[in-house]
């Protein structure tokens, strides 16, 4: 009762990085607030799976492992976590900002009667003074994210209604493993209990998933360009460069929007989170909403022809020029130091 408890979305039988940050996350949380983390995983063929979760710090992980609940549709998972709230009373559930997790967590919260916030970029435990009701409420979860077109960072609050929901995106949070040999408890639940057989009205004949074309997420070293690069043309150039780092080629909103680069590249609030060991932002003017997806980038240059652009002020290098002008120069100095 009471306690934190994180959903795991599971491609087979493999639980998802974004679960596996969460529960880091969750750790945490259920720290501050003295309480357990539980997490629920629901499949096919999960036998053994827990052993990918509780290393995390998970106190207890609720398995649910029937056919039909792989691949994932929206009636069974829904059904799964609204009946299992109404028995647990969790106090907070976090879940990934996924295709699945955009479906299955507004289902929840509105059976529920809960709130919801969307792609949370922080998770903090806090406390709330209500002046005009005269009260005052201790250990809510901040939900806190970018609003209003990033123009401000907003703490949103769920005092009354439980559980307390959020969901973060890939890449946000840290993935640390507690304890390889934590101890946790394995509940096996009865699926039939949960999910009315009628839930299973869609079934799943084909399905397709599309690999990434990089790895973004995982590069050492990432050149990004923005609106300031000018056109998909001097887009090559940091192709060009990237080739001769080893590295990858990311984007920012305004970029993809202008048809510069692909949109499986866009860095930011409402694309990928990246933590590289060295970025290099090209023409990027540097909003809160890119901000949030590279700030916790090793190193960052900037090369930016706009001496007063906000990514200056996080950046640890400055190079002001025009990209036409700097990248050229960088391409061939590596050239020749490289060989």
């Amino acid at each position: 009762m009471n306690n934190v408890y994180v959903y795991c979305e599971l491609e087979g039988t493999t639980v998802a990085d974004v679960s596996l940050e969460l529960l880091t996350k969750g750790r945490k949380l259920a720290n501050q607030l003295g309480c357990q983390l539980e997490a629920v995983a629901a499949g096919t063929g999960l036998n053994g799976v827990e052993k990918q979760i509780i290393p995390y710090g998970v106190d207890k992980v609720h398995l649910f492992d029937a056919p039909g609940l792989f691949p994932y549709t929206s009636l069974p998972h829904s059904s799964i976590l609204i009946n299992l709230f109404k028995e647990e009373k969790p106090q907070i559930c976090l879940m990934g900002a996924t295709v699945i997790g955009r479906d299955l967590g507004p289902r929840v919260s509105s059976a529920l009667t809960s709130g919801l916030t969307a792609d949370c970029t922080s998770l903090e435990i806090g406390s709330h003074e209500d002046k005009k009701a005269g009260k005052t409420f201790e250990n809510l979860l901040y939900q806190i994210r970018p609003a209003f077109g990033g123009n401000i960072v907003a703490t949103i609050i769920n005092p009354e209604h439980r559980p307390q929901m959020a969901t973060v995106r890939e890449g946000v949070m840290k993935k640390e493993i507690l304890d390889e040999n934590y101890k946790g408890e394995v509940v096996n639940h009865n699926v039939a209990q949960y999910v009315p057989q009628t839930d299973y009205v869609i079934n799943v004949i084909d399905r397709h998933v599309e690999k990434a074309q990089h790895n973004l997420k995982g590069a050492p070293i990432v050149v990004a360009g923005g609106y300031g690069v000018g056109s998909k043309e001097n887009f090559n150039l940091l192709f060009d460069l990237a080739k001769e780092l080893h590295a990858e080629v990311g984007a920012s909103r305004a970029a993809v929007d202008a048809g510069f680069c692909d949109h499986d590249r866009q860095i930011g609030q409402t694309g990928l989170t990246v933590r590289p060991k060295l970025y290099i932002a090209c023409g990027i003017s540097g909003q809160i909403q890119h901000i949030a997806g590279m700030q916790d980038a090793g190193i960052i240059i900037s090369i930016n022809n706009d001496e007063n652009a906000p990514i200056n002020t996080i950046a640890d290098y400055v190079i002001n020029g025009s990209v036409e002008e700097v990248l050229p120069k960088m391409i061939k100095y590596y050239k020749q130091n490289t060989k």
